[in-house]
Protein backbone atom coordinates (compact mmCIF):
# COMPACT_ATOMS: atom_id res chain seq x y z
CA UNK A 1 0.00 0.00 0.00
CA UNK A 2 2.72 2.53 1.07
CA UNK A 3 4.35 1.68 -2.26
CA UNK A 4 1.71 2.69 -4.17
CA UNK A 5 0.89 6.04 -2.44
CA UNK A 6 4.35 7.39 -3.24
CA UNK A 7 4.19 6.17 -6.58
CA UNK A 8 1.11 7.92 -7.18
CA UNK A 9 3.30 10.85 -5.58
CA UNK A 10 6.04 10.14 -8.25
CA UNK A 11 3.54 10.26 -11.05
CA UNK A 12 2.25 13.50 -10.01
CA UNK A 13 5.04 14.91 -9.91
CA UNK A 14 6.69 13.83 -13.37
CA UNK A 15 3.50 14.75 -15.11
CA UNK A 16 3.24 18.80 -13.40
CA UNK A 17 6.95 18.98 -14.63
CA UNK A 18 5.95 17.89 -17.89
CA UNK A 19 3.19 20.05 -18.60
CA UNK A 20 5.03 22.64 -16.91
CA UNK A 21 7.92 22.24 -19.40
CA UNK A 22 5.35 22.72 -22.53
CA UNK A 23 3.77 25.98 -21.07
CA UNK A 24 5.16 29.09 -23.13
CA UNK A 25 2.77 31.78 -22.16
CA UNK A 26 1.96 33.41 -18.53
CA UNK A 27 -2.31 32.39 -18.62
CA UNK A 28 -0.95 29.17 -19.41
CA UNK A 29 1.64 28.94 -16.53
CA UNK A 30 -1.29 30.80 -14.04
CA UNK A 31 -4.00 27.87 -15.04
CA UNK A 32 -0.81 25.13 -13.81
CA UNK A 33 -0.76 26.72 -10.31
CA UNK A 34 -3.88 26.63 -10.16
CA UNK A 35 -4.10 22.73 -10.85
CA UNK A 36 -1.46 21.34 -9.02
CA UNK A 37 -0.34 24.28 -6.33
CA UNK A 38 -3.98 25.65 -5.27
CA UNK A 39 -6.27 25.10 -2.21
CA UNK A 40 -7.78 22.34 -4.68
CA UNK A 41 -5.10 21.58 -6.84
CA UNK A 42 -3.66 17.88 -7.22
CA UNK A 43 -0.53 18.41 -5.17
CA UNK A 44 -2.44 20.29 -2.29
CA UNK A 45 -5.17 17.14 -1.96
CA UNK A 46 -2.30 14.85 -2.37
CA UNK A 47 -2.21 14.71 1.72
CA UNK A 48 -5.55 13.14 1.53
CA UNK A 49 -3.83 9.98 1.34
CA UNK A 50 -2.63 10.38 4.76
CA UNK A 51 -5.49 7.99 5.66
CA UNK A 52 -4.48 5.29 3.69
CA UNK A 53 -1.39 4.89 5.33
CA UNK A 54 -0.51 2.95 8.75
CA UNK A 55 -0.12 5.52 11.53
CA UNK A 56 3.55 5.12 11.65
CA UNK A 57 4.06 5.99 8.27
CA UNK A 58 1.71 9.14 7.84
CA UNK A 59 4.77 11.42 9.12
CA UNK A 60 7.28 10.63 6.18
CA UNK A 61 4.67 10.67 3.72
CA UNK A 62 3.28 14.36 5.14
CA UNK A 63 7.02 15.42 4.78
CA UNK A 64 6.99 13.91 0.66
CA UNK A 65 4.02 15.65 0.01
CA UNK A 66 5.21 18.98 1.55
CA UNK A 67 9.15 18.25 -0.46
CA UNK A 68 6.50 17.68 -3.78
CA UNK A 69 4.93 20.91 -3.50
CA UNK A 70 8.26 22.90 -2.61
CA UNK A 71 9.60 21.51 -5.90
CA UNK A 72 6.44 22.14 -7.98
CA UNK A 73 7.16 26.22 -6.22
CA UNK A 74 10.57 25.77 -7.06
CA UNK A 75 10.30 25.18 -10.78
CA UNK A 76 6.74 27.49 -11.15
CA UNK A 77 9.27 30.28 -10.03
CA UNK A 78 11.81 29.27 -12.45
CA UNK A 79 9.56 29.03 -15.38
CA UNK A 80 7.96 32.61 -14.33
CA UNK A 81 11.45 34.17 -14.83
CA UNK A 82 12.03 31.89 -18.00
CA UNK A 83 9.02 33.46 -19.82
CA UNK A 84 10.19 37.06 -18.39
CA UNK A 85 13.31 36.91 -20.06
CA UNK A 86 11.76 35.57 -23.04
CA UNK A 87 9.07 38.39 -23.64
CA UNK A 88 12.18 40.62 -23.17
CA UNK A 89 14.77 39.17 -25.76
CA UNK A 90 11.26 39.48 -28.11
CA UNK A 91 10.90 43.01 -27.50
CA UNK A 92 14.89 43.81 -27.81
CA UNK A 93 14.67 41.63 -31.19
CA UNK A 94 11.78 43.99 -32.13
CA UNK A 95 12.53 47.38 -30.63
CA UNK A 96 16.62 46.94 -31.15
CA UNK A 97 18.51 48.21 -27.78
CA UNK A 98 22.02 49.52 -28.08
CA UNK A 99 23.69 49.47 -24.20
CA UNK A 100 26.85 51.28 -25.38
CA UNK A 101 24.50 54.66 -26.38
CA UNK A 102 24.65 57.47 -24.31
CA UNK A 103 21.66 58.35 -22.62
CA UNK A 104 18.86 60.60 -24.03
CA UNK A 105 18.92 63.91 -21.88
CA UNK A 106 15.56 64.83 -20.49
CA UNK A 107 13.36 67.57 -21.99
CA UNK A 108 13.83 70.92 -20.20
CA UNK A 109 11.42 72.92 -19.44
CA UNK A 110 10.91 76.67 -20.59
CA UNK A 111 9.51 80.04 -19.99
CA UNK A 112 6.19 81.22 -20.06
CA UNK A 113 5.26 83.96 -22.72
CA UNK A 114 4.20 85.83 -20.19
CA UNK A 115 6.98 85.38 -18.00
CA UNK A 116 9.58 86.27 -21.07
CA UNK A 117 8.19 89.23 -21.74
CA UNK A 118 7.73 90.10 -17.78
CA UNK A 119 11.09 89.67 -17.62
CA UNK A 120 11.85 91.95 -20.54
CA UNK A 121 10.02 94.67 -19.45
CA UNK A 122 11.29 94.35 -15.79
CA UNK A 123 15.07 94.51 -16.94
CA UNK A 124 14.13 97.50 -19.77
CA UNK A 125 13.00 99.60 -16.53
CA UNK A 126 15.32 98.61 -14.26
CA UNK A 127 17.81 100.51 -16.65
CA UNK A 128 15.68 103.66 -16.15
CA UNK A 129 15.98 103.51 -12.79
CA UNK A 130 12.94 102.03 -11.33
CA UNK A 131 12.99 98.87 -8.71
CA UNK A 132 10.57 96.22 -8.71
CA UNK A 133 7.72 95.98 -6.02
CA UNK A 134 4.90 93.50 -5.83
CA UNK A 135 1.90 93.95 -3.78
CA UNK A 136 -1.55 91.56 -2.92
CA UNK A 137 -3.40 89.67 -5.00
CA UNK A 138 -6.05 89.66 -2.72
CA UNK A 139 -7.21 93.64 -1.77
CA UNK A 140 -10.01 95.39 0.04
CA UNK A 141 -12.43 97.36 -1.38
CA UNK A 142 -10.44 100.60 -0.29
CA UNK A 143 -7.38 99.60 -1.67
CA UNK A 144 -9.03 98.34 -5.10
CA UNK A 145 -11.22 101.51 -5.37
CA UNK A 146 -11.75 103.43 -2.47
CA UNK A 147 -8.16 105.21 -2.31
CA UNK A 148 -7.82 105.29 -6.15
CA UNK A 149 -10.43 108.23 -6.01
CA UNK A 150 -13.34 105.73 -7.54
CA UNK A 151 -15.64 105.75 -3.87
CA UNK A 152 -18.52 103.29 -3.70
CA UNK A 153 -21.43 104.53 -6.75
CA UNK A 154 -18.51 105.54 -8.94
CA UNK A 155 -19.18 104.76 -12.78
CA UNK A 156 -15.98 103.89 -13.25
CA UNK A 157 -16.50 101.13 -10.88
CA UNK A 158 -18.08 98.69 -13.89
CA UNK A 159 -15.29 98.96 -16.06
CA UNK A 160 -14.20 96.80 -13.15
CA UNK A 161 -16.35 93.48 -12.34
CA UNK A 162 -14.46 91.50 -10.73
CA UNK A 163 -14.36 88.40 -8.37
CA UNK A 164 -15.86 88.96 -4.56
CA UNK A 165 -14.70 86.67 -1.45
CA UNK A 166 -17.32 85.72 1.23
CA UNK A 167 -15.62 88.49 3.35
CA UNK A 168 -17.66 91.39 2.85
CA UNK A 169 -14.93 94.25 1.01
CA UNK A 170 -12.69 91.65 0.13
CA UNK A 171 -11.99 90.99 -3.45
CA UNK A 172 -9.53 89.72 -6.24
CA UNK A 173 -7.74 92.78 -7.39
CA UNK A 174 -9.35 93.99 -10.83
CA UNK A 175 -5.57 95.90 -11.55
CA UNK A 176 -2.43 96.47 -10.38
CA UNK A 177 -3.44 100.00 -9.47
CA UNK A 178 -3.76 99.33 -5.88
CA UNK A 179 0.11 99.00 -5.74
CA UNK A 180 0.52 102.45 -6.19
CA UNK A 181 -0.86 103.29 -2.32
CA UNK A 182 0.90 100.13 -1.12
CA UNK A 183 4.22 101.84 -2.74
CA UNK A 184 3.63 105.46 -1.70
CA UNK A 185 2.68 104.31 2.06
CA UNK A 186 6.00 102.49 2.35
CA UNK A 187 8.29 105.13 0.67
CA UNK A 188 6.61 108.42 1.50
CA UNK A 189 7.51 110.85 1.43
CA UNK A 190 10.59 109.90 -0.57
CA UNK A 191 10.62 110.07 -4.26
CA UNK A 192 9.71 106.90 -6.18
CA UNK A 193 10.43 105.15 -9.28
CA UNK A 194 8.56 101.51 -9.00
CA UNK A 195 6.77 98.89 -11.45
CA UNK A 196 4.34 96.58 -9.76
CA UNK A 197 3.99 93.45 -11.67
CA UNK A 198 1.20 90.80 -11.03
CA UNK A 199 -2.02 88.81 -11.99
CA UNK A 200 -5.27 90.80 -11.97
CA UNK A 201 -9.11 89.16 -12.51
CA UNK A 202 -11.73 90.74 -14.08
CA UNK A 203 -15.60 88.87 -14.22
CA UNK A 204 -15.77 89.21 -18.07
CA UNK A 205 -16.59 87.10 -21.25
CA UNK A 206 -13.58 85.47 -22.36
CA UNK A 207 -12.80 86.45 -26.28
CA UNK A 208 -9.73 86.47 -28.09
CA UNK A 209 -8.32 90.14 -26.71
CA UNK A 210 -9.29 89.41 -23.00
CA UNK A 211 -9.05 86.78 -20.39
CA UNK A 212 -10.61 86.61 -16.74
CA UNK A 213 -7.03 86.16 -15.24
CA UNK A 214 -4.17 88.39 -16.91
CA UNK A 215 -0.86 89.67 -15.90
CA UNK A 216 0.05 93.82 -15.74
CA UNK A 217 2.61 95.78 -14.92
CA UNK A 218 2.29 98.78 -12.89
CA UNK A 219 4.65 101.92 -13.33
CA UNK A 220 4.85 104.80 -10.74
CA UNK A 221 7.09 107.60 -10.14
CA UNK A 222 6.87 110.11 -7.44
CA UNK A 223 8.66 113.32 -6.97
CA UNK A 224 9.48 117.08 -7.47
CA UNK A 225 8.68 118.80 -10.94
CA UNK A 226 7.97 115.45 -12.98
CA UNK A 227 5.85 116.45 -15.93
CA UNK A 228 3.50 114.85 -18.87
CA UNK A 229 6.87 115.07 -20.81
CA UNK A 230 8.70 112.73 -18.08
CA UNK A 231 5.58 110.40 -18.82
CA UNK A 232 5.79 110.48 -22.29
CA UNK A 233 9.62 110.07 -22.63
CA UNK A 234 9.27 107.35 -20.54
CA UNK A 235 7.01 105.07 -22.35
CA UNK A 236 8.21 106.50 -26.09
CA UNK A 237 11.80 105.35 -24.41
CA UNK A 238 10.26 101.67 -23.30
CA UNK A 239 8.44 101.08 -26.14
CA UNK A 240 11.01 101.37 -28.64
CA UNK A 241 13.28 99.46 -26.48
CA UNK A 242 10.85 96.81 -26.54
CA UNK A 243 9.65 96.89 -30.17
CA UNK A 244 12.27 98.74 -31.87
CA UNK A 245 12.79 102.50 -33.29
CA UNK A 246 10.73 102.06 -36.21
CA UNK A 247 7.43 101.65 -33.84
CA UNK A 248 5.12 104.40 -34.31
CA UNK A 249 3.10 105.51 -31.33
CA UNK A 250 -0.03 107.77 -30.59
CA UNK A 251 -1.41 109.24 -27.16
CA UNK A 252 -5.05 109.49 -27.11
CA UNK A 253 -7.16 111.45 -24.31
CA UNK A 254 -8.95 109.14 -22.15
CA UNK A 255 -10.30 109.34 -18.29
CA UNK A 256 -9.20 107.07 -15.05
CA UNK A 257 -10.37 107.99 -11.91
CA UNK A 258 -6.87 107.90 -10.13
CA UNK A 259 -4.86 109.82 -12.89
CA UNK A 260 -5.48 113.12 -14.27
CA UNK A 261 -5.13 114.55 -16.93
CA UNK A 262 -5.09 110.54 -18.63
CA UNK A 263 -3.74 108.85 -21.73
CA UNK A 264 -4.09 105.86 -23.79
CA UNK A 265 -0.92 104.89 -25.43
CA UNK A 266 -1.16 103.00 -28.95
CA UNK A 267 0.74 101.03 -30.95
CA UNK A 268 0.62 100.45 -34.94
CA UNK A 269 -0.64 96.75 -34.63
CA UNK A 270 2.23 94.60 -35.91
CA UNK A 271 0.58 91.74 -36.41
CA UNK A 272 -0.89 93.34 -39.94
CA UNK A 273 1.46 96.13 -40.34
CA UNK A 274 -1.68 98.79 -39.43
CA UNK A 275 -4.02 97.36 -42.39
CA UNK A 276 -6.49 96.29 -39.47
CA UNK A 277 -7.11 92.94 -38.10
CA UNK A 278 -9.51 91.14 -35.04
CA UNK A 279 -7.16 91.61 -32.71
CA UNK A 280 -6.93 95.46 -33.32
CA UNK A 281 -10.29 95.76 -33.96
CA UNK A 282 -9.64 96.62 -37.96
CA UNK A 283 -7.89 100.33 -36.58
CA UNK A 284 -4.75 99.13 -37.26
CA UNK A 285 -3.85 100.07 -33.77
CA UNK A 286 -3.18 98.15 -30.59
CA UNK A 287 -3.71 99.90 -27.40
CA UNK A 288 -0.69 98.71 -25.02
CA UNK A 289 -0.72 100.74 -22.08
CA UNK A 290 -2.94 103.34 -20.19
CA UNK A 291 -1.25 106.21 -18.19
CA UNK A 292 -1.21 109.87 -16.83
CA UNK A 293 -0.49 111.90 -14.32
CA UNK A 294 -1.54 110.94 -10.79
CA UNK A 295 -4.68 112.27 -9.20
CA UNK A 296 -4.06 114.94 -5.93
CA UNK A 297 -6.57 113.09 -4.47
CA UNK A 298 -4.23 109.31 -4.90
CA UNK A 299 -1.02 111.59 -4.00
CA UNK A 300 -2.95 112.40 -0.47
CA UNK A 301 -3.92 109.56 -0.01
CA UNK A 302 -0.71 107.57 0.00
CA UNK A 303 1.16 109.87 2.05
CA UNK A 304 2.66 112.82 -0.36
CA UNK A 305 1.27 116.57 -0.48
CA UNK A 306 -0.25 117.19 -4.39
CA UNK A 307 1.45 120.96 -3.59
CA UNK A 308 5.06 119.77 -3.10
CA UNK A 309 5.22 116.83 -5.39
CA UNK A 310 3.45 115.43 -8.58
CA UNK A 311 3.99 112.10 -10.02
CA UNK A 312 2.36 109.74 -13.17
CA UNK A 313 1.44 106.47 -13.69
CA UNK A 314 1.02 104.19 -16.29
CA UNK A 315 -0.60 99.74 -16.58
CA UNK A 316 0.12 97.80 -19.06
CA UNK A 317 -0.43 93.90 -19.92
CA UNK A 318 1.82 91.38 -21.03
CA UNK A 319 -0.18 89.27 -23.03
CA UNK A 320 -0.78 91.64 -25.14
CA UNK A 321 2.52 92.56 -25.48
CA UNK A 322 3.12 89.48 -26.15
CA UNK A 323 0.82 89.00 -28.68
CA UNK A 324 2.48 91.72 -30.92
CA UNK A 325 5.60 90.36 -30.29
CA UNK A 326 5.36 87.28 -31.42
CA UNK A 327 2.45 87.74 -33.67
CA UNK A 328 -0.61 85.64 -31.45
CA UNK A 329 -3.67 86.58 -32.56
CA UNK A 330 -5.60 84.89 -29.48
CA UNK A 331 -4.89 85.76 -26.04
CA UNK A 332 -6.36 82.53 -24.67
CA UNK A 333 -3.39 80.32 -26.31
CA UNK A 334 -1.85 81.55 -22.97
CA UNK A 335 -3.81 79.82 -20.61
CA UNK A 336 -4.59 77.10 -22.41
CA UNK A 337 -2.09 74.40 -21.12
CA UNK A 338 -1.68 73.57 -24.70
CA UNK A 339 1.90 72.32 -24.63
CA UNK A 340 2.24 72.92 -28.85
CA UNK A 341 1.71 76.34 -27.66
CA UNK A 342 4.39 76.88 -25.00
CA UNK A 343 7.05 74.64 -26.67
CA UNK A 344 7.74 77.46 -29.28
CA UNK A 345 9.39 79.72 -26.55
CA UNK A 346 12.70 79.77 -26.02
Amino acid sequence: MAERVYETLHQLETEALQELDAITDEKTLDEWRVRYLGRKGKATLAVRRLKELPPEERPAYGKAVNALKERLLAALEAKQEALKAQALAAELQVEAFDPTLPGRQPSLGRYHPSNLVLREIIDIFRQMGFQVLFSPEVETDDYNFGLLNIPPGHPARDMWDTFYTTREGVLLRTHTSPGQIWAMRQFAPEPIRVILPGKCYRYEQVTARSEMMFHQVEGLAVGKHITFADLKGTVVNFIRQLFGPERQLRFRCSHFPFTEPSVEVDMDCILCQGKGCRVCKYTGWLEIMGAGMVHPVVLRNGGYDPEEVTGFAFGMGPERIAMLRYGIDDIRYFFSNDIRFLQQFG
